[in-house]
Formats: structure tokens, sequence, C-alpha cells
């Protein structure tokens, strides 16, 4: 029954090439096209909730070890560089929609801003009714905490934090600088400095917790600065296609390796011991997975380019990615050996595959609902805000 769980390196590729299509020689597919990055964030959803679950029961900081269950190891580190690809993808939707609809930072909030927060905060709220069900002891300072996010009540909240700022950014950036080449220099350098003021924070229990808070957003501007020149690059890389392809996939491991070495050499924990240089260190560190995760978003690009991926679960995949991402960790917290924070979980699945049986199952209703939920929500928001300009015109014609 253990080794059932090696199962899932068999059926990940049959999700995710089942109904694919191969372009042909000299034929290439829209690897950026609105459906082919929806299913493919929905295919990544799922890698991410194995990557939960491969933290839970095969990382190697799980203490004691006695309860280390290998079979999830090869997802464990690799969370970051999933979520690239999201930030990617974010960044270059944002600017071609901006490019190709008339009056697009009109109602941006609504479309863009709004969405993220609420999900965070739906989410965050069912997190923190689940911690006082398992028994998480919560005084009035704590629930403060949890219930604005300061502290994160839902564990994997970090991205829908970010990136609201980055949509933010983004807005003033395209709303007060008529300069496109400038708005992309400006949203570019907030990330950036965000980036450098990362560095300087040491591991804590607040924002900014640690590396993965910002050792892959660097990918949002870069999608941006390809959505801006897309038309000269995607020629470009059609040319020579074969070579930036095999390039890019021969230098994904020594890369890997590279930021594993760097990360030994110099590492994001020298508060730990009081090392005089921990700021350097960090940023040597996060330099090794900026190479790394900009060339597997990359591959990424490449192959999606002669492949192009799609079926019916994917598609429906795509159109819950935020909600399951959000959701489905619940159900690691509570099916795993204690919840976040300490307490003891109500129930520990023995069985890995069956773990992710159940997380899945149970995340996948869940994250219908909460979408339903927040289109309800979205609905009444935008249907009272249109309502407005109808009794002030019917005012103004009374008058």
């Amino acid at each position: 029954m253990k080794q059932l769980i090696y199962s899932v390196y068999i059926i990940l590729p049959i999700i995710l090439l089942w109904g694919a299509k191969y372009a042909g020689k000299g034929k290439f597919n829209d690897s950026l096209s609105l459906e082919q990055t929806k299913a493919f964030q929905g295919f990544l959803a799922i890698c991410i909730m194995l990557h939960h679950i491969g933290q839970k029961t095969a990382a190697s900081w799980i203490q004691p070890q006695s309860r280390i269950v290998h079979g999830l190891d090869f997802f464990v580190p690799i969370g970051y560089i999933l979520v690239a690809v999201f930030l990617f993808f974010n960044g270059y939707g944002v600017y071609k929609s901006f490019h190709t609809k008339d009056n697009y930072l009109k109602g941006y909030f609504t479309r863009r801003i709004l969405p993220v927060i609420l999900a965070l905060y739906s989410t965050t709220l069912i997190f923190f009714i689940a911690r006082l069900l398992v028994g998480e002891k919560i005084d009035g300072q704590q629930a403060f905490y949890y219930l604005t996010s300061l502290k994160l009540c839902n564990p994997n909240t970090w991205y829908v934090i970010v990136l609201p700022f980055f949509y933010l950014a983004f807005y003033l950036s395209f709303r007060f600088i008529k300069n496109d080449h400038l708005a992309v220099i400006a949203t570019t350098a907030f990330v950036v400095a965000y980036m450098l003021f990362g560095t300087t924070v040491n591991h804590n229990n607040f924002w900014i917790r640690g590396e993965w808070w910002y050792n892959c957003v660097h990918l949002f501007p870069i999608g941006i600065i390809f959505a801006k020149y897309e038309d000269k690059i995607v020629p470009h890389l059609q040319k020579y296609f074969w070579v930036y392809l095999i390039l890019a996939l021969v230098l994904l491991h020594p890369l890997n390796m590279l930021q594993e070495i760097w990360c030994n050499i110099y590492g994001y924990y020298g508060e730990n011991w009081g090392a005089p240089d921990t700021i350097f260190r960090r940023r040597m560190s996060l330099l090794g997975q900026v190479f790394y995760t900009t060339d597997f978003v990359f591959c990424c690009i490449l192959l999606g380019m002669k492949v192009k991926i799609g079926n019916k679960f994917l598609k429906f995949m795509g159109t819950i990615t935020l909600e399951f991402y959000l959701i489905h960790g619940l159900f690691v917290e509570l099916f795993g050996w204690q919840f976040d924070g300490g307490v003891k979980s109500p129930h520990h699945i023995k069985y890995v595959i069956v773990y992710v049986l159940v997380v899945f199952a149970l995340g996948l209703p869940s994250a219908i609902l909460l979408k339903k939920f927040h289109g309800l929500i979205l609905g009444l928001f935008n249907k009272k805000k249109t309502d407005k300009p109808l009794e002030a015109k019917k005012e103004a014609k009374s008058a």
C-alpha cells in the first residue's frame, strides 16, 4: 500500500498529456493563449497540492524522523518554481489585457485585485473556524493577527497577499506614467525593491516569513516584459526553436544544482548562527534561484509552443485554480500529523496515496463552492456599483 504513492508519477503525465496535440514540423502553438495557460495552471494546482502534502510526509525537517514517509520527496522543494509560472502568467496577462481591452484600467480593482483579496479573506475565515474546532488556543491578539492575515491563518496564502500589491504597482505605473516603457520599468523596479527588502527581513511569523515570499516574484515583471516584446521574441524563438529548447532543458539541472550549492554556501538562515553578512548571503542565494526559476518558466513556454495541452479535466481545473490553491491546504492540515501551529490533527491518514486522494476529493468540491460564493459576492458588488450611476441619472432626469 505504501508504494502506491509512486503511481502519481505515472498519473500526472497522463493528466497533463491526455488530449495533447503536437504542432508538427515547422508549426507552433500559441503557448500563452488563455486556453493553454488556464489548462496549465489547473495542472500546476494539482502539483502544488502534492508539494504541500510532500512537506507534511516526506520533508527532511519532519520531527520525529520516524514520521517521514517517502514517495512525494520530488515535490517537497519545488513549490516556488511552480508558483513562478503563475506569476509569469499574471504579469503577462495583465499587460496583454491593458493593451487589448478598451479602458482596461477602468474597473481594474474589481476585476484584478478584489477577487484575490476576497479569496484570501474567505479562506482565512474558514481556516480560523477550523483552528478553533481543532482546539487551538486563540486569544484576542492572535485572533486579530489571524483574521487580518498579518499572521497567516491559512499557511499557503503568501502568494495572494503579495499579488494584489504587484497588481496595484502595475495600475499606478500605467495609470500615471503615459510612456509605456517607463511604466514597465516602474513596475519592475517595485518588484525588485520588494525582493531586495525581503532579503533584509529575518524569518518570522508574520509577513515575509521567509525566502519563499520573494524568491520567484521576479517572474511577474518578466511576464510583463515578455508580453511587451512578444512580437519580436516569439518569431525569434520559433526561428531557433530547437537550439533554445535544447539549451534551456540542458541548463535546467545545472542551474538547479547551482542554486542548491549557493543556498548551502550562503543560505537564507544566517540569523540563526549570527552571520555578519546575512543580507549578502540571502541575495546570493536568491540570485541562484532567479536563474533557475527563469529557465524553468522558459522551458514551459518553449514546450508549450510545440505541444498544445488541454482536456476537459484540465480545462475545468483551470476555472477553479485560485480557489483550489487556497482551500486544499485545509484538508492537508486536517489529515496530517498536526495542524499548522502545533495542534494535533483530528485524524491522521497513514497511507500517503489515501491522503492525496482524500485531500483532492474534498478540495475539489470545496473549491467549486468557493468559486460560486466568490462569484455571488462579486456579482452583488458589481451590481451595486452599476446601480449607482443609473440612480444618479434618474435623479438628474427628474430634476
